[in-house]
């Protein structure tokens, strides 16, 4: 059964591409001509899959006609049928990409990131973990071109961290990593266990996106700030200026501190920049609250409290628990290779849900 169509709607997007066109190729105006650059390229995959989408259309009834008609001979008829089944399938294939392009955007899918990383359950083996995972992250993002920053560390005692806070800007940031917020595990012996028992530890990733100026309004005098010494691996001060900053959020009772510049000024707009994301979040959580009462009825709820995912390293496999798949690629995830696998199909069980509530709405 083919999936139905707004044409309506499938018309004013081809039209707004036209429009968009045309405009893009008249302007002398650098700030609309990167508007209207953007907007295109929203729209030209959209707009391929509608025209593909069509053709397919048209074929199909061709086929059908030929199918119909008593003078079609029987070798022209078996090539109608052929033809009719392709057609169909191609349909089917190109009515999903568009019904997927219309479905509703979330706003901070372009944006940037904040990644916090804490180390849980499992003292020096969950801070060893919580680098293992920041090294994954920093190669999956160098693989993207996007950067990443470190804003604020605290090391484990034995290597690793036990909290690190780093941004990643890129376009389409927030759009790929947002379903790795949750507990991670991991499973694997210790270089200091002698019987070869299995340990196992835990840390918590959050993505939170960026947010602007527009987005998360701070009035100075909500924000305490304070100015100390850099504090470096087991307390020790790394240089002798006040260059980190800590912001206390007065209102909701948020703590920020960066402290990796050696520039006070530097590091005080990444806090405010830090601090700002943390705003941010907590709205579109609250928001997210009060119009589900089931956020779980999506691919993860986001939830810093939730397991998403094993590694095993005695088995070389990893597992993301909301969607049961299983993967033994457990060195390619911890180069940021394999990642994109895991993403892509928590990605496709997302729309896929959207899809059937939209349906049965």
């Amino acid at each position: 059964m083919s999936l139905q169509l707004p044409q309506d709607r499938l018309d004013g997007i081809v039209a707004r591409h036209a429009a968009a066109t045309d405009e893009i190729n008249r302007s002398s105006d650098a700030t609309r001509i990167v508007e209207l650059g953007k907007e295109l390229a929203e729209l030209d995959p959209v707009v391929a899959a509608i025209a593909a989408w069509r053709r397919a259309q048209t074929s199909l009834d061709e086929a059908l006609a030929l199918i119909d008609d008593p003078a079609t001979d029987s070798e022209f008829r078996d090539l109608a049928y052929e033809e009719r089944d392709a057609a169909r399938a191609e349909i089917d294939i190109r009515a999903r990409e568009i019904l997927i392009a219309l479905l509703p955007k979330d706003a901070a899918d372009e944006r940037g990131v904040i990644l916090e990383i804490r180390a849980g359950t499992g003292g020096d083996e969950a801070s060893l973990f919580a680098g293992d995972l920041l090294r994954m992250y920093q190669r999956h993002a160098a693989q993207k071109g996007w950067s990443v920053d470190i804003l604020s560390e605290s090391e484990g005692t034995v290597g690793g961290y036990k909290e690190v806070i780093a941004e990643i800007a890129g376009r389409g940031v927030y759009a790929r990593l947002k379903y790795e917020s949750g507990v991670h595990r991991v499973q694997r012996v210790p270089d200091t266990e002698t019987s070869g028992r299995i340990h196992t530890s835990a840390a918590t990733v959050a993505m939170l996106p960026l947010a602007g100026d527009v987005d998360v309004t701070l009035n100075d005098s909500d924000i305490r700030v304070d100015t100390m010494r850099s504090q470096g691996a087991g307390g020790q001060h790394v240089n002798k200026t006040e260059s980190a900053v800590r912001l206390t959020h007065i209102p909701s009772g948020i703590v920020v501190l960066v402290q990796e510049e050696r520039s006070q000024h530097k590091n005080k707009a990444r806090a405010y920049d830090l601090l700002r994301a943390k705003l941010y979040d907590a709205e579109r959580s609250r928001i997210d609250a009060e119009r589900s009462a089931d956020r779980r009825s999506q691919v993860g709820s986001g939830d810093r409290s939730e397991r998403i995912r094993t590694y095993n390293f005695p088995q070389g496999r990893v597992t993301d628990h909301r969607i049961n798949l299983t993967l033994y690629k457990l060195d390619e995830m911890l180069q940021g290779l394999a990642l994109d696998e895991i993403i892509d199909a928590l990605t496709a069980e997302h729309q896929a849900k959207l899809l059937a509530a939209e349906g049965a709405a």
